[in-house]
């Protein structure tokens, strides 16, 4: 009984140790995973640590925000810090963590390498590192990741090789993998001895791959999406590799350089292929050249497809009717290929279609009626084609029709009265057609046109309906080079956000009215080859926007002076006609009439009449107004918060009246469509520009001051305008910003008097690359995340130094949540509220279909900037002279035709001091210009690079292009040998 007793109290006692020295254990354990958790916060920029204030001493690691641990607590299994603007390095010391299933820093800033330590994570199950500012080589340690399902470095600066030992480790446990939006180069380096069974999410885009698609992809038949778009990837279409994935749902292989079977001849054995994946919904193949025609097939595909995209190829032969068995198909794509025969009716069967564009090919015969039965058309364009015969008055029937384009034809007949029903209609452009008979008022009257309405080169004849000045929303309108006839209606005025007007090579009589001058956006005017007669009224040549206006060919009289909009206009603007004289060079001075002795004996006699009148009924009221004046009420609601950090925090209505000489002609230095800025010196010498809303635009655009106020007030980058006080009132509200001496880059980009841009390529690259980042910061890293929506040169400001500042945040959509959602905001608004977002050539495709402003469509219009930058050329040029957006027209010369292109931008950025044999770098810089444009302006917003990436890689040719090292060792391996 002794011993049993002994016996147990022995065991006990062991117990007691043995479970001593495991929570020993385990407590060493967690203050292990503290240690390193510690050692990671230590590696964050300390003005992004107040995120992690909770990871103290006096809080469990368990309680730490990001932090999960085991239902034991004694080891941390989950470190999620996702989306909470992190900035600063990885630390090598997670790889501590050794009970680690879930590590997510995604969507923040690191920077730096990937630590290769954390390929010793082994029970690492999630690996999420995305939307970082990551570099260099994927670490091959990362092989080691045996129980990795999902894998996601996505959207960083890594480069260099992929490692073999990430596909090929032993473990087939990996189901998604996403590499995409990188700068990874080689091939994919997926052997056929490796298996990735279980592998359903394969993305790779955007990046610089090459070689064939891997054979042993075959072997992952769960496959649901894979998406290798934007890539150098080369060989046949994949056949044998998906027709093995009976799951696949999205195939994306745009934008590399495949070919189809047959010497690029035969498209059917790639269609055959994908008849067996019977939940497949989208199908990208554009931009590759593919050969051959679109397959009887192509009807069998999944009822479950919704997008085709097979435009930018060599396609050629008929459309299939077959095709009509898709019925869920949202998105039909065959643009810019060498399509022929007829648009068979059966297309319109598909009556889910949303948007069809089979623009640029060699399409003949009618349009079929039967597209008036598709209810969700949102966007028809069979522009560029053969087509012939009259507009279906069927069209009538679409409700949901934004944008119509049918220009560059050969369609007759009239104008159908009908298309007025068509409500929602964005755009239509009938242009470069055979198209007769009268506009029909209907038409005229279309309030919903807000991008352009587009009738030029037809036959169109009478007289300008009075219904057009129903068209406040529109930008442009363009009814140059037809028979129109009569007088210009002096209701044209109404027209408020008219921007450009082109009613050259007309009809037209008598005179210009004035009202067109007072349009308080218009940029250019153009009324060449008419009848016009009288003088050129004042208005035109006071008006603050105009920069570009044509009078050629007309029969104007009277006097002309070179001021103001006038002042960067040469002979060329008003050719053939002879009654004018003035001060323009070329032109015949006026002679002076000598009637003072009657001015003088008039103007005695009315000011005996007059002056008492004035001092009886007028002198009180102008005592009451400036009495108002003194004591108005100003700095009130919009900047109450923080006000005290502002220079000028109590600016009245009457400092500024004093600081710009009461906003006369001569202080203003800009307008857009929300306001005009006048520039203006306080009295302590502070020079300053007043941006003035205008009340009209106030009522459009409810809560643009406020908004802007937040933005000016809460956001702070190097290249973003400060704002210094603002100045509310009722009947009054303005912005008193900093001046800037240089002006905006579209001053720079497009000066006066025909001189050439006085920027060179180093300083255009340094200011892209600031206003990169500038938009980089609003994006991702200010207190309120900011899309901007309408971005372009003239609302990018230089300062002495030539660092480029954004300005005009008027429109601009803002998110305090910190999050990419910006579609319920309550103090913003989409396209779909009465105004898109941005300006004529600049606006995000998809805006114009009704999807809320992104991030996404602010990158669209950068690389619009960019393209704008390196051609020389205006989007809104390009887009009324040649019937295309500045991006289609680049990438119709892309690759092989740039030369021209190339070569011109050289001659007008490259510095002058520098030797020609030096053209090398600028040729290099400007080709990467190019791509990055068109990379940006791809028509997917999820195919687009982000912000960041952005800045990223202008960064990257700044340095390259300012490295005096580089320049010399080019100029040495340039030399003649």
């Amino acid at each position: 009984m002794l011993g049993f007793y002994r016996f147990s109290m022995f065991s006990f006692l062991c117990f007691i140790i043995f479970k001593a020295v495991a929570l020993t254990q385990e407590s060493v354990q967690l203050e292990r995973d503290r240690a390193a958790l510690l050692s990671f916060k230590s590696g964050i920029v300390s003005d992004a640590q107040h995120v992690l204030d909770d990871w103290t001493s006096s809080i469990p690691v368990c309680n730490w925000s990001g932090i999960k641990c085991n239902n034991g607590r004694d080891r941390v299994v989950e470190l999620d810090l996702s989306g909470r603007s992190l900035r600063g390095t990885i630390s090598p010391f997670l790889a501590n963590l050794s009970s680690l299933t879930v590590l997510d820093l995604s969507r923040n800033s690191f920077q730096g390498d990937i630590p290769p330590k954390l390929g010793f994570l082994m029970q690492l199950t999630e690996l999420s590192l995305s939307s970082n500012l990551l570099q260099g080589n994927i670490p091959s340690e990362l092989g080691f990741l045996h129980k990795l399902v999902y894998l996601d470095l996505g959207s960083n600066r890594l480069n260099g090789q992929l490692p073999d030992s990430l596909f090929c480790n032993g473990s087939s446990s990996l189901q998604y993998i996403d590499l995409s939006n990188n700068s990874l180069s080689g091939e994919i380096p997926l052997k056929n001895e490796c298996e990735l069974k279980e592998l359903r999410f394969f993305l790779l885009w955007s990046n610089r791959l090459v070689g064939r698609v891997p054979p042993a992809l075959s072997n992952s038949s769960k496959l649901e999406w894979l998406d290798l778009e934007s890539n150098m990837l080369t060989g046949e279409l994949p056949s044998d590799i998906v027709r093995k994935m009976p799951l696949l749902q999205f195939l994306y292989l745009s934008y590399n350089d495949f070919v189809s079977h047959n010497d690029n001849t035969n498209l059917e054995p790639f269609f055959n292929s994908l008849v067996n994946s019977s939940n497949f919904q989208e199908l990208e193949l554009a931009g590759n050249n593919l050969g051959g025609k679109i397959p009887y097939s192509i009807g069998d595909l999944s009822t479950n497809l919704v997008q085709i995209h097979l435009h930018e190829n060599l396609i050629f032969g008929s459309i299939p009717p077959h095709i009509s068995k898709l019925v869920n198909l949202t998105l039909l794509n065959l643009s810019s290929n060498l399509l022929n025969g007829t648009i068979p009716p059966e297309l319109c069967r598909m009556g889910k279609l949303e948007r069809v564009l089979l623009s640029d090919n060699s399409l003949s015969g009618e349009i079929p009626s039967a597209f008036g039965d598709t209810s969700h058309l949102g966007l028809l364009d069979l522009s560029k084609n053969k087509l012939t015969g009259s507009i279906p008055d069927s069209f009538a029937n679409l409700s949901q029709l934004r944008r119509l384009l049918l220009y560059e034809n050969q369609l007759s007949g009239t104008i159908p009265p009908s298309l007025g029903k068509c409500v929602n209609l964005e755009i239509l452009d009938l242009s470069h057609n055979q198209i007769s008979g009268v506009l029909p008022h209907e038409i005229s009257g279309l309030r919903s046109l807000k991008l352009y309405l587009n009738l030029s080169s037809n036959h169109l004849s009478g007289p300008l309906p009075m219904e057009l000045s129903k068209m406040d929303m529109v930008l442009a309108i363009d009814l140059s080079s037809n028979n129109l006839s009569g007088t210009l209606p002096s209701q044209l005025g109404n027209c408020i956000a008219l921007e450009y007007l082109n009613l050259s090579g007309n009809f037209l009589q008598g005179p210009l009215p004035v009202s067109i001058g007072k349009l308080p956006y218009l940029g250019q005017f153009d009324v060449s080859s008419n009848h016009l007669i009288g003088e050129i009224p004042l208005t035109l040549q006071a008006s603050p926007t105009l920069k570009h206006l044509n009078f050629s060919f007309n029969n104007f009289s009277g006097n002309v002076s070179n001021k103001g909009a006038f002042s960067s206009l040469s002979m060329d603007s008003f050719l053939g006609n002879s009654g004018l004289c003035g001060s323009i060079i070329g032109m015949p001075n006026c002679r002076k009439k000598h009637h003072i002795h009657h001015l003088f004996i008039v103007t005695i006699l009315l000011s005996l009449f007059v002056t008492p009148i004035l001092c009886i009924f007028i002198y009180p009221l102008i005592l009451r107004s400036n009495f108002q004046r003194k004591f108005a009420i100003f700095n009130k609601g919009d900047l109450e918060e923080g006000s005290k950090n502002l220079k000028h925090p109590t600016i009245s209505y009457q400092q500024l009246i004093n600081a710009t000489g009461g906003f006369s002609p001569s202080s203003l230095i800009g307008s857009g469509r929300f306001g005009h800025v006048y520039k203006g010196v306080l009295q302590d010498n502070t020079r300053i520009a007043v941006k003035v809303l205008d009340l009209k635009a106030a009522e459009m655009i409810s809560g643009s001051f406020k908004r802007e106020c937040q933005i000016l007030r809460k956001t702070r980058h190097r290249n973003l305008i400060r704002i210094i006080t603002i100045c509310s009132r009722p009947d009054f509200k303005a912005l008193v910003l900093p001046l800037m001496s240089n002006g905006s880059l579209d001053r720079h980009l497009y000066p006066s008097h025909g001189l050439n841009c006085g920027l060179n390529l180093i300083q255009l690259v340094s200011i892209c690359s600031d206003v990169a980042e500038g938009m980089a910061y609003l994006h991702h890293h200010s207190p309120v995340r900011v899309v901007h929506c309408d971005l372009k040169p003239s609302n990018i400001l230089l300062d002495d130094d030539l660092t480029a500042l954004v300005t005009d945040f008027g429109i601009a959509r803002l998110n305090s949540n910190n999050n990419s959602n910006f579609a319920n905001d309550s103090t913003s608004f989409s396209s779909t509220e009465g105004l898109l977002c941005g300006s004529v050539g600049y606006i995000a495709p998809e805006y114009g279909l009704g999807r809320p402003a992104s991030t996404q469509g602010d990158v669209f219009s950068f690389g619009v900037l960019l393209l704008e930058i390196i051609t020389g050329r205006r989007p809104t040029d390009v887009l009324f002279q040649r019937g295309s957006s500045l991006h289609e027209w680049v990438k119709s010369h892309y690759p092989s035709r740039l030369e021209p292109i190339v070569e011109q931008a050289v001659d007008r950025h490259a510095p002058p001091t520098f030797p020609k044999h030096r053209n090398k770098v600028w040729v290099t810089v400007i080709l990467e210009l190019i791509e990055l444009g068109l990379m940006c302006t791809q028509y997917n917003p999820s195919t687009r690079p982000s912000m960041q990436d952005v800045a990223h890689e202008i960064g990257r040719l700044k340095g390259y292009i300012s490295n005096p090292s580089f320049l010399l060792l080019e100029e040495e391996v340039d030399q003649p040998k």
